[in-house]
């Protein structure tokens, strides 16, 4: 398994997680020529009070979000827009960590009901999005935001999603 989940809150098991963030990050690195079997991702499926701890500890915003992301290896590119280096590979000594994804079941299911989309599609397309920025992506600069964003709307239309924009 490419993912590790925990999952801290019980909602996240019916809602199928497991199954959801595996698809969304084999269908990522997939994407990105990357083989799946080579990395590993942990991601811990938990609540809204979670994660605004976890936000307020990393990135001094203490409010909820929907999705976090903590790479292992700092990818990002210094020029706006460039597409960030791969990661490197460990040899065989088995996969690597990627990095840590957390993801509050409160949030996403609020903004997918506001948005009119299936809980599931809404919480792959974060999935994707959060293992982008395992992988150096980001949305800050506007040239990054919009390789990042036509990337997911490639890797969602192979899972057979439509443009979450």
């Amino acid at each position: 398994m490419l993912t590790d989940t925990l999952i801290e809150d019980a909602r996240w098991q019916e809602a199928g997680l497991g199954d959801l963030a595996e698809a969304a990050a084999r269908a990522t690195l997939a994407h990105l020529g990357l083989a799946p079997a080579d990395w590993e991702v942990a991601v811990l499926a938990c609540d809204d009070a979670r994660i605004a701890t976890l936000n307020a500890a990393f990135r001094e915003r203490p409010t909820p979000t929907n999705v976090l992301s903590w790479p292992e290896t700092d990818l990002a590119p210094a020029a706006p827009g460039a597409v960030p280096e791969k990661p490197p590979q460990g040899g065989d000594e088995g996969p690597q960590h990627l990095g840590d994804i957390a993801i509050a079941y409160d949030t996403c299911a609020r903004e997918a009901a506001e948005q009119g989309k299936p809980m599931a599609d809404h919480v792959t397309h974060l999935l994707v999005h959060g293992t982008l920025h395992l992988l150096g992506y980001d949305h800050i600069r506007d040239e990054d935001a919009t390789l990042m964003e036509a990337t997911e709307v490639a890797i969602l239309g192979k899972l057979g999603l439509g443009d979450p924009y």
